[in-house]
């Protein structure tokens, strides 16, 4: 009688950790077949400008891919699904689609750091500087006291790292407010340039979909850092 009961609790054993293999696999594959689906698009209707450019503005930046955009956001939530997201923040202007399509899946608000105080900005403001790598100049950003404190858990998303700036520009801003930061999630990270590398030394969690390793302006070719 004990041996039955110890063969059936083992095959149940047996089932749960196959189910839960199936599971993460099933898991996985989604993932690999989104990050695929991403690198292909970029391959396809990217474009390499002098100055280490990528221009993906037909998908991502300008105009917009809102169904490739959905299956982002549900990527970022897998990925931060245990962070307890309040509030995701990103910058001004090619941020904003990513960041609010994202925040659906996690049901919370989007707050967008401003590049200029305007009037309707009323009150107290957390304020850094930033550089700019596509525009090659310093400006202030701006994020109004009353939408972002020390309750929330923020979650920083934008859709390119290049040098890091911008991100580190959002990270003051989340610790001038007291706020705990949980991560960032960025649509294409530019491997061969320092934002990704000097963001992870700092302890941040940095989640990117899609890194690309090298490209050559006159090829037009792309290599991301896990192609076989």
């Amino acid at each position: 009688m004990q041996q039955q009961q110890k063969r059936r609790l083992r095959r149940r054993q047996n089932q749960t950790h196959s189910s839960a293999k199936l599971k993460n696999a099933y898991r996985k594959k989604k993932e690999d077949s989104l990050v695929q689906i991403l690198k292909d698009r970029i391959r396809k209707d990217g474009k390499i400008k002098a100055g280490n450019v990528l221009k993906v503005d037909s998908f991502l930046n300008h105009q917009m891919d809102i169904r490739l955009f959905g299956e982002i956001g549900k990527e970022f939530k897998r990925r931060f699904a245990d962070s307890e997201v309040t509030k995701i923040l990103t910058i001004e202007a090619s941020g904003i689609g990513i960041a609010c399509i994202v925040a659906q899946y996690f049901d919370v608000p989007v707050v967008f750091a401003k590049k200029t105080q305007t009037k309707n900005i009323a009150g107290e403001v957390y304020t850094t500087k930033v550089e700019s790598f596509t525009h090659g100049r310093v400006y202030d950003i701006i994020v109004s006291k009353e939408f972002l404190g020390p309750d929330d858990k923020v979650l920083l998303i934008d859709d390119f790292l290049a040098n890091g700036k911008a991100l580190e520009g959002l990270v003051a801003l989340v610790k001038d407010s007291g706020a705990k930061l949980v991560g960032a999630g960025i649509v294409v990270e530019k491997g061969f340039q320092v934002g990704g590398d000097l963001l992870r030394s700092e302890g941040i969690r940095l989640e990117s979909l899609a890194i690309v390793e090298s490209m050559d302006e006159d090829t037009q070719t792309i290599v991301f850092r896990d192609d076989e």
